[in-house]
């Protein structure tokens, strides 16, 4: 098969656990805003913040680990991954098994003295989440994304019944079920909890996950082998600070819009500038389904005699999907921004900027290919530093003249740096023929189609969606003429 309509295919059916997943996580924003003050949301937002922070540090890079090292020694599969998996069952019960003696003092530490159960159960999700990263990164290399979304899909429905049945279900039945059902649902379910049934409904559906996965983790004999180990953690290590910098790139400019602007607006500038970051969730959902096709496909492809000019043809085509994501949200932003209320479009002219931004994130992720196949991750992490430098400095230095302007545009340079410094370092240690000049051309129509679409203001109802659709079947034309791999593949379509 077309080793780049795999991809795609791939990319596609990796895309549909991370819709779901997105777009239901999404659409209970209202049901938690509804159900819960805003200080028990706060809880659901802060926990989840850790969260993110704890699986970088619990997987510490082993997923992309297992990929390099399946790769390069084919005939040792089996014992690579029981030893990334023993690694991470190790590290993770010495977490969640500190986790609930220090219990307490965490609590304190954390602000929730009458609450030790929620540190508790993010201890529990957190660690068994980082062990179940390394049977889905089996998945991952064995090309079997259906198993894959298959599994991912059946936690999320879980994880989302149960938040339902506890938040919904259950108080309807104490308020309006009948009287002989009110002592058993007292005894499954108490209103004091609270939110703490979020992260219940998260943890069982965790569980669940787990469940699904053990025949992959069964599948091979428990071998630790201490000497791979050791070289695998070396390779990883550097993939873990820059996934704390990445955290610190893609989190922070929310905590310091909090703590640098003045009190009296800080929050609502938050607020506003977390809902449109919304709007740019289609692009964030292409990419990470992207890098989870990607990767192994990398990694796969590495020994192949044109597997460079293979990689250059991936980024002509990932550029094009994203300018297509790009100007999809922008020509029809009149129908978009009504997935957040009136009170947040004040923020709508942040969009294209974060749009672009992402897509330089997901630019750089294809260009740091070079690193992670020439064994020289310590590149990663220095350039993930110097991009959370770069985000630190200029929302310090933005955020009380811009606002959440200032933080849009820092995302912007931040992640445009660091693709720029990995294509600079990339083409003197592994030289990839990156067609620079058509994706220049690429970007440049689609800014050009997007200015254009703003002369069309005075253009109402069905004729300017008539009028943008147009702008956006001229790109596309553009695109056939940029990209002739485009045309033979719609070509050899034809009967």
């Amino acid at each position: 098969m077309n080793p780049l309509k795999r991809l795609a295919g791939q990319t596609a059916i990796y895309g549909i656990s991370s819709i779901v997943g997105r777009v239901i996580n999404f659409l209970l924003v209202p049901l938690y805003t509804r159900i819960f003050v805003p200080g028990e949301y706060g809880v659901v937002t802060e926990m989840y913040t850790y969260v993110a922070f704890l699986l970088i540090v619990l997987t510490y890079g082993m997923e992309t680990a297992f990929f390099r090292f399946s790769e390069s020694s084919p005939d040792k599969r089996s014992t690579i991954f029981s030893t990334s998996l023993l690694s991470v069952l190790s590290t993770s019960a010495v977490f969640i098994l500190l986790v609930i003696l220090f219990r307490h003092p965490l609590a304190e530490v954390m602000r929730y003295p009458d609450n030790v159960e929620y540190i508790v159960l993010l201890g529990m999700i957190v660690g068994l989440d980082a062990l179940a990263a390394i049977p889905f990164a089996r998945l991952r290399a064995e090309n079997k994304p259906w198993r894959f979304a298959l599994v991912k899909l059946a936690g999320i429905a879980i994880n989302i019944g149960l938040v339902l049945v506890f938040l919904l279900l259950y108080p309807w039945l104490l308020r309006h079920g009948p009287e002989f059902m009110h002592p058993l649902v007292d005894l499954i379910y108490d209103p004091g909890i609270g939110v703490g049934y979020v992260f219940i409904a998260n943890l069982v559906a965790t569980v669940f996950t787990l469940l699904l996965l053990l025949p992959v983790m069964r599948s091979v004999r428990p071998v630790f082998d201490s000497v791979l180990w050791r070289k695998m953690l070396l390779y990883a290590l550097p993939l873990l600070v820059a996934g704390l910098a990445g955290w610190v790139n893609e989190a922070l400019d929310k905590l310091l819009l909090k703590y640098i602007l003045p009190e009296d607006i800080a929050m609502a500038q938050v607020g506003i500038y977390g809902a449109v970051y919304k709007l740019s969730i289609m692009m964030t959902i292409f990419i990470q389904a992207f890098r989870f096709a990607a990767e192994p496909f990398f990694f796969s492809h590495a020994a192949r005699e044109d597997s460079r000019e293979l990689y250059a043809k991936v980024m002509n085509y990932f550029v094009m999907a994203c300018l297509f994501i790009f100007l999809g949200i922008m020509l029809f932003m009149d129908v978009v921004k009504h997935f957040i209320g009136q009170a947040y479009h004040e923020g709508l002219p942040v969009v294209p900027v974060l749009l672009i931004a992402n897509m330089f994130l997901g630019i750089y992720f294809n260009l740091s290919i070079w690193y992670k196949l020439t064994a020289r991750t310590i590149f990663g992490a220095w350039f993930s530093v110097i991009g959370a430098l770069i985000t630190i400095l200029l929302n310090i230095w933005w955020i009380p003249q811009f606002g959440y302007h200032g933080s849009a545009w820092a995302t912007l340079v931040c992640y445009f740096t660091l693709a720029l410094l990995s294509y600079l370092f990339g083409q003197r240690y592994y030289k990839i023929p990156y067609e620079l000049r058509k994706i220049g051309v690429m970007l440049a129509s689609a800014l050009g189609v997007y200015f254009l679409s703003t002369f069309t203001a005075a253009i109402s109802g069905l004729w300017m969606y008539l009028v943008h659709i147009g702008l956006l079947g001229v790109f596309a034309i553009i695109m056939l003429f940029a990209e002739p791999s485009l045309r033979a593949a719609l070509r050899s379509r034809r009967p």
